[in-house]
């Protein structure tokens, strides 16, 4: 097989380490993200490495493949592949397709024949029958949607507040590379994939039948990035443009569409506590030019857009996050890593001095040592204001050291 693709080196420096261990390597995320690509990154790898390595390509996705349906077909496949006295590799492209893949996995990793690597698009499906049968088994490496150091680098551009709006404005999905960023071809594409993901990893996987209600709610959800939002709140505004429905069949909707990747759910914690509020949550998507073609691009909601992309970002380098609750204060992101924790506000620019004192007055509120950062579009950034760091979001976005 040969592919053309750029590479990620970030990801192959996350599983390079794991090559020809016995886990399980299982790359989550949204469809098309690149997941497959990255395999390919790994086949190519391994092949430099070793020319007679035996690898073994399933791609659920391509029809040579729908004959392997059930576990059963999957270990009879891949056993028939085997090569012996080689080293011997499986990759199977979007697994959650076949049905009871874990007992597939658990067999042909007690028999420790392949160095074993697997994608896939669905979270609770993954989470819970890989943990279930492979506890301890396995590696999982989130992928994301491209970075905008990625992004730069796909689309041979140069960081600026130019390719900033186009970033902001199309997304980070690969295949944008291969395309006119322009409203009609890029949005075209994504309305595409917002349709695979919805029918395919939503609608099909828990058996939707009001596909209109799923889009009315993701389209709330669209308009609300940032904004505290629980399924009363959502159902209200619902009843009031004429869909009834009730707060727990939101709740399931929302947790479908989060196992599907397309959006992120983002609970409160209290900053001096540590208690998780249950209810109240902040939804996120995983890209924006996804979140953008199902609603428009609007530049007044730039501050919601700028959100996104911090949370996205602190995503992809790998920390939990929480909205903070400092009494009646609320901090946007509170992020933790390597026993590490910073606290971060976002604002679309510090305009006043209003603004300044709330967003920096509400991080110094906190009385701990941990790092405390501001992230604005303000073009003329000025010294650190009272021990709390000021980022253009240009810099925050391209810097991935931020505990440093």
């Amino acid at each position: 097989m040969i592919k053309t693709y750029q590479k990620r080196p970030y990801y192959l420096n996350k599983i390079r380490p794991f090559i020809g261990s016995d886990l399980i390597k299982v790359l989550i995320g949204q469809r098309r993200v690149g997941k497959s690509y990255i395999l390919w990154q790994l086949m190519d790898e391994i092949k430099k490495k070793d020319k007679k390595a035996n690898i073994v390509y399933i791609n659920k996705e391509e029809n040579e493949f729908d004959e392997i349906v059930s576990h059963k077909d999957l270990i009879s496949y891949a056993e028939e592949k085997i090569i012996k006295k080689e080293k011997n590799y499986l990759f199977i492209d979007e697994i959650q397709e076949i049905e009871n893949f874990e007992k597939a996995l658990r067999h042909l990793a007690a028999k420790k024949i392949f160095d074993i690597y697997c994608t896939g698009s669905n979270a609770r499906l993954l989470s819970s029958e890989i943990a279930t049968g492979l506890s301890g088994r396995y590696l999982e490496i989130p992928i994301h949607s491209l970075s905008f150091k990625e992004f730069l680098q796909f689309h041979n551009l140069k960081a600026g507040e130019e390719t900033l709006l186009k970033y902001i404005r199309y997304g980070g999905l690969p295949f944008l590379s291969n395309l006119k960023l322009n409203d009609e071809i890029a949005y075209g594409y994504l309305r595409s994939i917002y349709n695979t993901i919805v029918l395919k990893d939503v609608v099909a996987r828990f058996n939707i039948r009001n596909i209109n209600f799923l889009n009315r709610l993701l389209e709330y959800v669209a308009d609300n990035i940032g904004s505290l939002v629980s399924a009363k709140k959502i159902s209200d505004f619902l009843k009031s443009q004429k869909t009834q429905t009730t707060p727990n069949k939101i709740l399931d909707y929302l947790s479908y569409l989060c196992s599907s990747f397309i959006i992120r759910e983002v609970n409160r914690a209290d900053v001096k506590g540590k208690k998780i509020f249950e209810i109240n949550e902040k939804y996120y998507f995983e890209d924006l030019g996804l979140r953008n073609s199902l609603v428009g691009y609007k530049a007044t909601d730039i501050s919601q857009m700028l959100e996104n992309l911090v949370y996205s970002h602190l995503l992809r380098l790998g920390f939990k996050i929480h909205v903070g609750q400092l009494e009646n204060k609320e901090i946007d992101f509170v992020a933790e890593k390597e026993g590490k924790r910073m606290y971060i506000q976002v604002a679309y620019l510090i305009s006043n001095q209003a603004i300044k004192d709330r967003e920096f007055g509400n991080l110094l509120e906190i009385r701990d040592n941990y790092q405390k950062i501001v992230v604005s579009m303000d073009k003329l950034i000025g010294d650190d204001y009272k021990g709390v760091k000021h980022y253009h979001i240009l810099d925050f976005l391209l810097n991935d050291n931020l505990l440093n």
